[in-house]
């Protein structure tokens, strides 16, 4: 198919962009640091951090992990929430030539150890609110150099002191943890404060970051974005915001919310990796649930961009504080992660005056893929436009593609489309064509303008708040519950999140009880991996060669 969707696009936007200004993310951290330093880069808590101070911090701890006898290419995690520690953390690690390996915080014990494992990760950044998690499978994991953060440790003398002493000793939001050798991120940066850094040489083809992502094998993958992956996306996404940007008054900075987990691959990109390129600030919002923490952090400032999910979109439109901010300032509203719901759509137009302009991507894709124009005026219940550099093709079960109107698999190419699987060649071959596109998985359709739209998934995958829940990970660690006979985990709508989790279980023990699969889920699964609606049942159904058809589980919500 011909891009026909290039007859539609924004004013101003090109086909194609050179994704080659920089050999590498460093060389556009690089840049940001010396062009913006005068300017704020985060705001956290009441403290402003410059872009002069991110780059000596990074730069501080980035000659410190040059002294754990790490060699190019070694991983490094960071499992953080959204503090300042963060993007320092991202900047060190790269900058020092090594790789980012995004965990979640909220992980379970089991699935950080597959994590830290299968990524082969060396050392780890973590805030001490999660390092009991990390003591529980150290000795299992090759991950031995520990890196410990408190929540307030960015924020100066003596709120530092005051509001990690609340966090730990009156909100009790630290559990006791022991880890031996373990060194504070503060005293590493003195550490590397005495050390000379020597900028690591990185390039195009150098790995950046492992995003892991679900796996239809029920184990987690890496996606392995490359810097050149990573780098496309930020000028694809920056080309493609122009005309939203120009509403900015002429010398303000562009601020954009950060309540996206910088973790997640949408957030990082949209939120860190676009703020630093295009010198603009980002409030950072630690918890997104919090929303009355969220609407107080947000009170007295102005901002321009706000990229979320649907679930923060519509829990924030219909809360009681939302009048308590200033929303004015609001000119861009990016909505990706999850479908947008057309009645939150409305509502937020409504009550911001600013659109929701929904866009689509995945872990795979670095993530943007598509988005609709960011001129729109009202919601378009499509997914928008392929980005510059981008082609997108719709196959049937053959692979061959189908015509305009016909529903088929999304497959992407383009610059931002990952270099595979980590350590998986068998699941890279099976997710790309021969001619170079990545299917997604999703299937839909294109019209006569270009607009995609996704109506359904291949995939048995679950979209829980904008994050992947693959039924074969829960019912892999639920089966190994004693009692239970035989599982099967489907999704099912859910007006906050989008879709839930439900889990249907055949009892070899009539003794487990609902509560019980509860605790057992919370001990294994983080949060969104957990089922909403517990159901038991004599049987499941089944093919005639014994494989359960979730389908039907489905059709009998």
């Amino acid at each position: 198919m011909e891009k026909i969707w290039l007859k539609h696009y924004p004013s101003g936007v090109p086909a194609e962009i050179d994704v080659r200004q920089y050999a590498s993310l460093v060389g556009l951290l690089d840049e940001s640091f010396k062009k913006y330093a005068a300017l704020p880069a985060y705001r956290f808590m009441g403290k402003t951090i410059g872009y002069a101070e991110v780059d000596e911090t990074s730069r501080a701890l980035a000659a410190y992990l040059q002294t754990l006898g790490l060699d190019k290419g070694d991983r490094v995690a960071i499992m953080l929430p959204n503090v300042p520690q963060y993007p320092i953390a991202v900047a060190a690690i790269l900058r020092a030539g090594y790789v980012v390996v995004n965990v979640n915080p909220l992980y379970t014990p089991r699935e950080l150890e597959h994590q830290l494992k299968d990524s082969g990760a060396k050392a780890i950044v973590i805030v001490e609110n999660f390092a009991s998690v990390l003591q529980q499978v150290l000795a299992a994991v090759p991950t031995k150099k520990v890196i410990v953060t408190a929540l307030g440790d960015m924020l100066g003398f003596p709120k530092s002191t005051i509001v990690n002493y609340v966090v730990r000793n009156v909100k009790k939001m630290v559990p006791a943890f022991e880890l031996p050798g373990a060194v504070r991120f503060n005293d590493a940066l003195a550490k590397g404060r005495g050390k000379s850094f020597k900028p690591a040489q990185v390039g195009p083809d150098d790995i950046a970051v492992l995003q892991y992502t679900g796996g239809t094998t029920g184990v987690s993958k890496g996606a392995v974005l490359l810097h050149r992956n990573l780098v496309a996306n930020v000028l694809q996404s920056e080309a493609w915001h122009q005309s939203a940007l120009k509403r900015v008054p002429s010398g303000e900075q562009v601020v954009t919310v950060c309540a996206l987990p910088l973790y997640h691959i949408f957030g990082f990109t949209a939120n860190m990796m676009l703020s630093m390129r295009t010198g603009g600030c980002n409030i950072l919002i630690p918890n997104p649930r919090d929303l009355p923490g969220t609407f107080k952090e947000l009170q007295g400032q102005k901002f321009h961009s706000f990229p979320a999910v649907n679930t923060l979109f519509n829990a924030m439109a219909h809360h009681k504080d939302f009048a308590t901010v200033d929303w004015r300032g609001l000119v861009i509203s990016i909505g990706g992660g999850m479908a947008v719901q057309s009645a939150t759509a409305k509502l937020w137009l409504d009550k911001t005056g600013c659109p929701i302009i929904e866009a689509y991507g995945l872990s795979e894709t670095s993530p943007g893929a598509t988005c609709n124009p960011v001129d729109a005026t009202a919601y378009t219940g499509t997914i928008g436009l392929p980005l510059p550099n981008t082609d997108i093709k719709l196959l049937d079960d053959d692979g061959a593609e189908v015509p305009i109107g016909q529903p088929g698999e999304i497959a992407i190419q383009g610059p931002q489309v990952m270099a595979g699987y980590w350590q998986r060649p068998d699941e890279t071959e099976k997710a790309m064509t021969a001619d170079g596109y990545f299917r997604t998985g999703d299937i839909g359709v294109v019209d006569e303008r270009g607009y995609f739209k996704i109506v359904d998934r291949k995939k048995d995958m679950i979209l829980v708040s904008g994050f992947n829940v693959y039924p074969n990970e829960v019912e892999d660690v639920v089966s190994q519950m004693p009692g239970v006979l035989e599982c099967a985990a489907v999704g099912i709508a859910d007006a906050k999140a989008g879709e839930a989790v439900k889990l249907v279980i055949v009892r070899s023990n009539p003794a487990v009880n609902e509560a019980d699969v509860r605790a057992y889920c919370e001990a294994h699964l983080t949060g969104y991996k957990r089922p909403k609606v517990v159901e038991f049942r004599s049987d499941l159904p089944k093919t005639n060669v014994g494989k359960i058809l979730r389908r039907e589980l489905r059709d009998k919500v």
